[in-house]
Formats: C-alpha cells, sequence, structure tokens
C-alpha cells in the first residue's frame, strides 16, 4: 500500500499557484491511472485504486500547507500505512523551474508543508521536489511561490507534469534516482 501526498493550498484563488504544483501533480495522476472519484475524507481529497499492482491512495490535504501533516498521519493510522510507503509532491525554490529531485527523509528546508509533515509522521517518507525557481530578489520568495505560473512557465510545467506521470510505476517501485533521471531526460 502506498500513500501519495500532493502538497498545496485548497482554495481557489491559489489553484495555479506555483505552491500548488504538488495538488496539480495528484489530478494528473488520477486521471491518468483512473484512480476512484475524489471523496472528502482525513480532512483531504481522497482517490484510491491500483497502479501496477499496488494499492495506492492519492490525497490532496484541505487543511492548507502549514497543517498538511495532521490529514496525513490520520489517513496513515486508519489504513496502517508506514511513513516508509508515503511519497510526497512539492514545490522546491532552490531547483530549476522544470526540474524534479527525489530523495528520502531530509530536512525541510523552510517548506511549511514538509515541516508540518516531519511534525506529524516523522522524516522517513519519499519526496519528489519540484522546481520552481527562485525569485531574484529575496523579499519576495512569499510572493513568488504563491503568484500563478507565467504562460511559458505554465508550458514546462505541463510538459514535466506528464514526464512525472508517465515515470510514476519506476516511482512506485521505489527506484527514486531512477526516476528522477528520467524524468528530468525527458
Amino acid at each position: 500500500m502506498l500513500l501519495l501526498v500532493g502538497l498545496g493550498n485548497p482554495s481557489p484563488e491559489n489553484e495555479k499557484n506555483r505552491h500548488n504544483i504538488g495538488f496539480k501533480i495528484i489530478n494528473a495522476i488520477n486521471q491518468k491511472f483512473g484512480l476512484s472519484k475524489q471523496k472528502p475524507k482525513f480532512k483531504g481529497l481522497l482517490t484510491t485504486g491500483e497502479i501496477g499492482n499496488k494499492k495506492v491512495y492519492a490525497i490532496k490535504p484541505l487543511t492548507f500547507m502549514n497543517n498538511s501533516g495532521i490529514c496525513i498521519r490520520e489517513l496513515m493510522e486508519y489504513f496502517k500505512i508506514d511513513s516508509t510507503d508515503v511519497i510526497v509532491f512539492h514545490d522546491d525554490l532552490d531547483i530549476n523551474l522544470g526540474k524534479v529531485t527525489v530523495k528520502f527523509g531530509g530536512r525541510s528546508a523552510g517548506h511549511n508543508g514538509i515541516e508540518s509533515i516531519d511534525k506529524f509522521i516523522g522524516k522517513d517518507y519519499s519526496r519528489v521536489r519540484i522546481g520552481i525557481g527562485r525569485p531574484e530578489r529575496k523579499s519576495t520568495v512569499t510572493d513568488h511561490v504563491l503568484d500563478d505560473f507565467t504562460d511559458d512557465e505554465e508550458n514546462s510545467i505541463t510538459e514535466l507534469t506528464k514526464n512525472i506521470v508517465e515515470y510514476l510505476p519506476v516511482l512506485i517501485d521505489k527506484k527514486l534516482n531512477l526516476f528522477s533521471s528520467k524524468v528530468n531526460q525527458s
């Protein structure tokens, strides 16, 4: 059993924000693999299904970024999912736009959603860090993550999303480096 988590903020005005890339990835996974209709459960929008031969739960927390860990812990406890079987998709300022890195464990690097997850479930889970680039001026970091993607950025993110979904079976097999390599080569 695996739990896929997409981080974002649930209000409609945040839908196209850079910070909401995790929601976009979960939406694409739901569509590509025909997961169930989204249902509000565990303080999030939950879908279920199978990818390959693995049972998968996918969730978009509705608790806002800063409290994502609450939703994830409740779901993990209910379905008895181990933290090592959790994969979180989130934005990352320190990675160039349209690139991905994947790692198991590690620090939050100031990402409030990751800090919340670490607080509630620990650090033993996989993270798919999706590059949104860094703004030129540090004072605009908050604005940058909460701004919508530009049209050019949206084209790059659409292509990246397609690659992530295409190679998702590699990620689900926990071949993190191979997944990263395949997604970034495409």
